[in-house]
């Protein structure tokens, strides 16, 4: 938790053009999260769907988090 907030405390000193830079980062890891779903409902089948849901569900995560950072 400790560090979770140190995280915070150091991401509130960046300036506007490194939060721009974690938006797009953001932004492309929701649009390769969405890929990356959209090529495991069609293309897979069994195990390899699931593993590749869950890494769309991870970078999802990611991708939430970065805009998060970039709003504050």
């Amino acid at each position: 938790m400790f560090t979770m907030l140190q995280t915070f405390t150091a991401v509130a000193q960046l300036d506007p053009m490194n939060k721009m830079w974690v938006s797009f980062i953001g932004m492309g890891l929701m649009i390769l999260a969405a890929a990356v779903v959209l090529f495991a409902r069609s293309k897979t089948k069994g195990w390899i769907r699931i593993i590749l849901v869950v890494v769309a569900v991870v970078l999802l995560i990611y991708g939430c988090l970065c805009e998060l950072i970039a709003l504050t």
